[in-house]
Formats: structure tokens, sequence, C-alpha cells
């Protein structure tokens, strides 16, 4: 039987977008087809010009198409979406989300974690939602230079190689750094009101140093930081990850009151240095989570160790620090990470030591650590058909 249109536009329409995680169907993004003496050609409707990872996606189409028996060559062209196709894109991936019309829900909660707060507009939380099965890790410390946000990219890409979705919301508002140590060069999409956050290393990341200059200091008071963290998880396309980890700021400040406000969901882990200065002040926050009700899962000691060219493990910040603060705070030690100059180049070039260089000993470090965390599974489990009356 011979190829048809409509043969082509199945196959296009199967291909998943690698960036939105829905079919091109589900998207509404199959334009025009045309068809003759065996040379396809599709129309990709974009909703915006610099739609994310393009070429890649076009490289999946022409894969698909050509696939088809009787199909000898396929063009894929791209042409604007319009407005009404925009909307109803828009619409789907909020639907995705679960914050559609209707999307509020109620839950074992009564409906609370669903219900809209501060700002919101009406539009609900994706990850306090009840059917949501995303765990939302923050990953905090009482200070900083602590190497927090290096352990928190690090075990976001260990995660991905776990085989999960992972997305990054960047929460140290006064000084990000996340983009640049995932080497982050794309900058997010907007869909009508809807943020798409740029991936890198498969880990999707939105953060304050996308919306300002590298050098432009934030200088806002409580109210804006809480009105940005809340469109950070409001109106950002994060899909339905498995993980969303947040870089907390050093402290126990706005941000995390915010955190705890927003996300009453999450779990922490603490990261700390192996000295007994560091092990104090991170104590600080690991005594906030208990007290707004945050489960705390783990200690995490970075720097722990400097091994050198003869081998030796060498212990230039002391020891013992992260085993002793998670006995005294009743949790388990998740793992030792060793201090290594690739670590922070990694950073500086935007190339996690996860990525460049993955049989390491950091990197191996850091898998063993994500593999603990996954392990260890969520603290609480919400079961959206079961509903208090």
């Amino acid at each position: 039987m011979a190829v048809t249109e409509s043969d082509v536009r199945e196959a296009a329409g199967a291909v998943e977008d690698p960036r939105l995680r829905l079919t091109l169907a589900e998207l509404g993004m199959v334009g025009a087809l045309g068809l003759g003496g065996g040379a396809a050609r599709v129309e990709l409707a974009l909703p915006v010009p610099d739609h994310p990872g393009l070429d890649e996606l076009s490289g999946l189409v022409r894969r698909a198409v050509a696939a088809l028996d009787g199909v000898t060559s396929v063009e894929v062209r791209s042409a604007p979406m319009d407005d009404d196709g925009r909307r109803r894109l828009r619409d789907v991936l909020r639907s995705a989300m679960g914050t559609g019309a209707g999307g509020g829900g109620d839950g074992a909660d009564g409906g609370r974690a669903g219900r809209p707060l501060g700002h919101e507009q009406g539009r609900p939380n994706p990850f306090n939602l009840p059917g949501s099965r995303t765990r939302v890790v923050g990953v905090t410390s009482g200070k900083g230079g602590v190497g927090k946000s290096s352990v928190t990219v690090n075990v976001a890409v260990a995660l991905t190689r776990l085989g999960h979705r992972v997305g990054v919301l960047d929460a140290d508002v006064y000084g990000f750094s996340v983009p640049a140590m995932l080497g982050l060069e794309e900058t997010p999409v907007v869909i009508e009101d809807l943020i798409v956050p740029p991936v890198a290393h498969g880990v999707a990341c939105i953060s304050m140093g996308f919306f300002v200059g590298e050098d432009q200091p934030v200088i806002w008071r409580g109210p804006m930081l809480h009105k940005a963290l809340e469109q950070f998880l409001v109106d950002v396309y994060w899909g339905t990850p498995d993980y969303l980890l947040i870089d907390m700021p050093p402290g126990t400040g706005d941000v995390a009151l915010s955190m705890a406000q927003y996300l009453p969901r999450s779990e922490v882990v603490v990261v700390t240095t192996p000295q007994p200065a560091a092990q104090r002040v991170a104590q600080r926050s690991a005594y906030m989570a208990k007290k707004v009700g945050l489960p705390l899962r783990g200690v995490i000691e970075n720097m722990a160790w400097f091994t050198g060219d003869d081998g030796t493990r060498y212990e230039l910040f002391g020891s013992g620090g992260g085993r002793q603060l998670a006995g005294a705070l009743g949790v388990p030690l998740l793992g030792q990470v060793p201090l290594v100059p690739a670590l922070r180049e990694g950073g500086d070039v935007g190339v996690p030591v996860t990525a460049s260089d993955p049989d390491g000993e950091a990197a191996r470090a850091f898998g063993q650590l994500a593999e603990r965390v996954d392990e260890l599974g969520p603290t609480r489990v919400f079961r959206p058909e079961l509903k208090v009356r």
C-alpha cells in the first residue's frame, strides 16, 4: 500500500519533543504536509522562533518519516504557530503539569496542598497537587563556601544517569550560580505566560541568573523575593520530573521560609564540610527544617579529603564533621565527596565533573550519593484516590 499524507502526519505526530516531553500531535506542532514521488515535506508549527532543541527535534521527525515504506526523502521546515495555537499549546502544557482548568483537586490533605498560594492568581503549584510524583529536595547549608551548589548540580546530573527526569531550581536569588555551573548558554523560552526552562546535561534549570546580568546585583526586599520564587514554581513548565532539586541560599532567612510555605512536601539534605565550625553552622539549617515541618533526610560531607598523587588521603579540613552532625541530628550520612581540582574546574567552565570525568573519584562519589538519595524514597506517599470528606 502506498504511503499517504495521513501516514506521514501520524509518524511525525508520534515524535516526542525532547524539551517539552510530549508528542508533536499532543502539542499541535505538526503543520502543513506535502507528499509526492516518495518525497515528504513536513512543516513544524513553532510557538516561538527560537524553539529549544529545534535541530534535534527536526532530526527526530526526519528519521521517523524516513522510516515509512515508500518515503525516499524528507524535508522538514518550520513556520510560526498562530495565536490560537500558542494558547492551546500553553493549556496543554499546564494540563500536563496538572495545573490546567480544574487541576487543583483535593486529596488526603483536604485540598490544602493544591490550593493556590500568595500571588498565584488561581494557578496552583504543580508540586503540591495530590497526584504529583515529583520528589522535591532542598539542598541547604548554614553558611556559604561549602560547595552546596556544586553538590546540587552534580547530584542532579548523577540522578539523570540513573534514568530520572530532573530539574534544578536555583533559589539562591542573590548569589545565583547554577546556570554557569551547568554551562547553559540557552535562555528560557516564553510561551504565552509559561516559561520553558533550558536544559543542559539532561537537567532543566531555572534561575534568577537568566533574568539579570551576571554582574548585576539583585537588591530586593522579602516580598519581591517571595514573588520571584513563586513564579519559578507556578509559571515554569517543569513537566513531570522525578526530582526537583532546590539549591537553597545559605542561612535560614526569607527564601527558606518561602520554600517551606510553597513546598510543604519537600525534603531537606544538609551540606557541610568536615571542620567543626562548618558543622555547627550547618546544624542551624537542619533545626530550621525541623521547626517548619520539613523532613530532614541526611547529611552530605563535601571536601572530605584530597587524594595525592601517591594515593594518600589528606584530610585538609579535618575529619568527622559530617558524621558527627548526622549523629547529632539522628539522620544518615548520605555520602562524602572528595576535594578534587576537576570539581572546581567543572564549575568554572560549565561542565560538571559527573559529565566530564564520569569514572573519576568525585563522580563516583556523586553517583553513590544519588543512588543513596534514590534508595531512601519519598518520606510521604500521597494517594490521590483517597479523600477525606
